[in-house]
């Protein structure tokens, strides 16, 4: 009998698999349905996959789809909170995808030995990745490349970072404009970017200098991106 292909990702999921690297051994916390596991097994990219959900219901429709697809043996199913599940050592690779920023952090904050050298983070933040971009470099990672989709009609990023232990306290505008920059899809990102921070300046004195700051960021956001090959 013939092994099942990949199973098709949207696009933000397939996003997030293109941050994976190669040969990595990955735990995806907040599973769901199991399809990004399943495709990193699956398509090779990964060596390991653990696929983990707090809930019992999601958890038995990725076992559903682990089965379907043939890679009940290469992904493994853990019930559990967060981090919780793993051990220190059992993953180099962390995913966390469609969870707020601060669902992000507080998974990450409650488990310290994720600041060990080497470890990568692939999150795919459903609001305020600002947020999360400011903690990951205040504390000691990396973010080394980002990755835009487009679903439903807004855009998400997914934000790929490596710990290295080198803290640094970046600018409101260094959140703001992460490593998106330049990517398929950034003139979509950077206007609905500026939307918000049009919002953000009716709240604020006009004239003061957190909205001149604001209005120079908004102009800027709203300048063209450069090349946006395969935006939709």
């Amino acid at each position: 009998m013939a092994t099942p292909e990949a199973p098709r990702l949207d696009e933000r999921l397939a996003a997030a698999a293109q941050l994976v690297r190669p040969g990595a051994a990955v735990a995806d916390i907040g599973c769901d349905h199991g399809k990004l596991a399943i495709f990193l097994a699956v398509s090779g990219r990964a060596r390991r996959v653990i696929a983990a959900d707090l809930r019992p219901g999601p958890l038995a429709t990725a076992a559903a789809n682990c089965r379907r697809y043939g890679c009940e043996e290469r992904v493994e199913l853990r019930l559990g909170d967060g981090l919780s599940v793993l051990s220190p050592g059992e993953a180099d690779t962390l995913v966390l995808a469609g969870v707020s920023a601060g669902t992000t952090i507080d998974i990450l904050s409650a488990a310290p030995w994720v600041k060990t050298p080497g470890m990568r983070l692939v999150c795919l933040p459903a609001t305020k990745a600002p947020v999360l971009r400011r903690w990951l470099w205040e504390q000691g990672f990396d973010i080394e490349q980002e990755r835009l989709a487009l679903a439903a009609g807004r855009w998400y990023t997914a934000i790929g970072a490596a710990y290295t232990g080198q803290r640094r306290q970046p600018t409101w505008e260094e959140c703001l404009l992460g490593r998106w920059q330049g990517l398929p899809g950034a003139a979509g990102y950077a206007a609905q970017l500026a939307k918000k921070l049009e919002k953000v300046l009716r709240g604020l004195e006009p004239g003061g200098e957190e909205w001149k700051e604001a209005a120079a960021l908004a102009e800027r956001l709203r300048r063209p991106q450069g090349a946006e090959h395969g935006e939709n």
